[in-house]
């Protein structure tokens, strides 16, 4: 399992000490250090069942400094807003948890981190 995380950020420590509470097996990826590339993007939008627009963080300054609120939100617009994310991480929703089960959730809550755990 890897959890995409901003040390900053109060989400990201919540799902950390959730996995940590269950000893869950799992490496921290500082994504803002170590950002996914446009095809790390795509598999973990697969595995999310998600769009990109669907976890970006359309609050941010940069987001508003390239406009994405006015980007079209269609498939035609898929690879604009991918090619985006990759290139400023900043905007990409988090934490992302990916599972070894090939699931993966935004854990924004403690039980979407706990959906991704392995059955006992």
């Amino acid at each position: 399992m890897e959890i995409w995380i901003n040390p900053d950020c109060s989400k990201c420590r919540s799902a950390l000490s959730v996995l940590d509470a269950e000893q869950a097996d799992y490496t921290v990826r500082r994504y803002l250090e170590d950002p996914p590339n446009e095809l790390e993007l795509r598999e973990v939008l697969t595995r999310l069942g998600l769009e990109p627009w669907d976890i970006a963080r359309t609050g941010e300054p940069t987001a508003a400094g390239l406009g994405l609120d006015g980007w079209s939100r269609t498939p035609a617009d898929r690879d604009r807003w991918i090619r985006a994310l990759a290139a400023h991480p900043v905007l990409i929703q988090r934490p992302i948890i990916t599972a070894d089960d090939g699931s993966a959730v935004v854990g924004r809550s403690e039980e979407a981190v706990r959906s991704v755990l392995p059955r006992q």
